[in-house]
């Protein structure tokens, strides 16, 4: 889709896009959250309660704002990935990626034949304007596609490089909770061996040359990602939203 187009080149162009996570798989937050003008949102499969048909509203509610829609898909699973890219979204995260493999396997399940092992429905899917322009679809979806890979394990850390230089990965994406979580640090994604760990990722990042995407911790805010060089920061997610600014107005009427 021509949206997915935009959004790539324009975080491949060197313009830092801003995003909230949707948990809670509600339309409604998810067009409040497009209209508030974030830059996208991110579906999340893996943590949120809802799957596939739930998607297409979030999808409605967001590009109908004209906000890019990316999505992280529950595993690193072919089946998966291939239904998630039929329902036409910017971007895709795949979590737990943790081998040069493993990234070289999220890559194939992304790209049609030849390339890749990505079921062919082009005829008939969302992503394709359900087959009115499955030509021009298949011939831009492989490159139009932003491909993260969520670096998230200190195994992931130690092939972070090799993971980095798949081709086809455009991005890692750093998930300091958990990375925090398998090195023993459970919450505390500011201890200083996670974040040593978090720096040896944005250097092997860097020196592929692909893309870095990150949450913000407490210690290191979205303006200091910004200026780390982060092409991806999801600071909000709608629950957290919802949930802070409803306690702050109960306190607020309490006091």
């Amino acid at each position: 889709m021509s949206a997915s187009v935009r959004f790539k080149d324009s975080i491949n162009a060197g313009r830092p896009a801003l995003g909230c996570w949707l948990e809670m798989f509600s339309p409604i937050a998810a067009e409040i959250v497009a209209q508030a003008g974030y830059d996208c949102v991110l579906i999340d499969m893996e943590h949120g309660p809802g799957w596939h048909l739930d998607a297409v509203a979030l999808l409605h509610a967001s590009q109908g704002r004209g906000c890019a829609p990316l999505m992280r898909v529950p595993a690193n699973d072919p089946v998966v990935i291939k239904r998630a890219l039929d329902l036409g979204i910017a971007g895709i995260m795949i979590p737990a990626v943790n081998t040069v493999e493993q990234a070289r396997d999220a890559v194939a399940s992304c790209r049609y034949a030849p390339r890749g092992r990505r079921g062919m429905a082009a005829s008939i899917v969302r992503a394709s304007d359900y087959g009115a322009r499955w030509r021009d679809y298949v011939a831009e979806a492989d490159e139009s596609l932003l491909v993260m890979a969520q670096i998230e394990s200190a195994e992931a850390v130690g092939n972070a490089a090799a993971i980095a230089a798949v081709e086809g990965i455009d991005m890692l994406f750093i998930g300091p909770f958990d990375l925090s979580a398998s090195m023993a640090h459970l919450g505390a994604p500011d201890h200083g061996d996670v974040r040593a760990a978090i720096g040896e990722i944005e250097a092997a990042a860097r020196q592929a040359g692909v893309l870095l995407g990150g949450i913000p911790t407490p210690e290191r805010s979205a303006a200091r990602l910004r200026e780390a060089g982060y092409a991806l920061i999801l600071a909000d997610a709608d629950v957290a939203l919802l949930r802070d600014a409803a306690r702050a107005s109960l306190d607020a009427m309490r006091a």
